[in-house]
């Protein structure tokens, strides 16, 4: 009977499938890798959440067999270890994309419209706020999607029900398999300096997709909004472009650093609305994620796990996957 341990809070429903299982588990709620650690020498599979899984974790674990990502984001993970020992690594494919998307479209508006700024006002008593006329609308504005993946599909939809004008950059898509909903925009320069609304939907890159030269292209009305990962967009360079009206306003839920320290560039700008790395948190995502990162191992162990779920997949070989 395979023995797994879930590092991580997990929803109940993940845990129910579990103890309905013909599997043993440990649990550990506490989302730090020493935490777990004391339990990898028993473990035949691991579901984890957010926390590392580095390279000494991994040599903890000598029956390790499979691991499984509450997600679909991999970057704590050190995968080199685990391609080493031809341990596939797993994610859960399209479950969270709707709350990321609502949740870009939400920075959108929210950013546009001048949420954090009205609401303070509201609250301080300042009622003649309304009269600077500082928020505007999306409706028959552009909006450039960078990253045209299922999350950025999604959120075109959105978008055009907001009444938006929708293009997407994306280098990888070829024009023969270019999904509808979306203006194929090739230059992204020339994209970033006509758009009204920048979304980031594309993976971790070794430098910021958007620095200081690629927000000076953009309109001083234009809003950026990062939900994909830290470090795509120059934090620095995007605050002091907010704070002298070179751009009109920012929707950030991923930092470079996470949590940010107190001292973050954009913290005293209302101009910026901050979230904490929370878009797929929603209820229904969170049971979602639970349920298929604990029946991708349940699958792993009846020989039934779909291989376009595990990322490695090539490193390990299919074939030891069967055995």
């Amino acid at each position: 009977m395979p023995h797994l341990l879930v590092a991580g809070k997990l929803h109940p429903s993940g845990l129910d499938l579990l103890r309905s299982a013909p599997v043993t588990f440990d649990y550990v709620e506490e989302i730090s890798e020493p935490s777990y650690q004391a339990f990898l020498p028993k473990a035949d599979a691991l579901v984890i959440r957010t926390q590392p899984l580095t390279a000494a974790s991994i040599a903890k674990a000598p029956g390790l067999k499979i691991v499984s990502r509450h997600g679909v984001g991999y970057d704590a993970v050190d995968v080199p270890a685990l391609n080493a020992r031809g341990i596939p690594l797993c994610i859960v494919g399209d479950v969270n994309s709707s709350g990321v998307a609502e949740h870009a479209m939400m920075l959108i508006l929210a950013a546009t419209h001048r949420l954090i700024a009205a609401d303070r006002a509201t609250r301080s008593g300042d009622w003649a706020w309304r009269n600077g006329l500082q928020t505007r609308e999306v409706a028959g504005k552009r909006l450039l999607i960078v990253g045209f993946g299922r999350i950025g599909q999604k959120l075109a939809a959105l978008a055009h029900a907001f009444g938006m004008e929708v293009h997407a950059h994306d280098p990888y898509i070829p024009e023969s398999a270019w999904p509808s909903g979306a203006t194929r925009a090739l230059d992204l320069p020339a994209a970033l300096a006509k758009a009204d609304a920048v979304s980031l939907h594309l993976p971790r890159a070794d430098k910021a997709i958007l620095g200081a030269a690629e927000l000076a292209l953009m309109k001083p009305t234009a809003v950026v909004v990062n939900t994909a990962r830290g470090g795509l967009v120059d934090e620095v360079a995007l605050a002091d472009a907010l704070r002298a009206g070179r751009l009109g306003g920012a929707g950030i839920e991923v930092f470079n650093a996470e949590p940010p320290g107190k001292d973050h560039p954009l913290f005293g700008l209302d101009q910026a609305v901050l979230t904490p790395h929370n878009a797929a948190l929603t209820v229904e995502c969170a049971e979602r994620m639970a349920l298929a990162s604990v029946q991708n191992v349940l699958d792993f162990f009846a020989g039934t796990l779909d291989p376009a779920l595990i990322v490695n997949r090539a490193a390990v070989g299919l074939k030891e996957l069967a055995k």
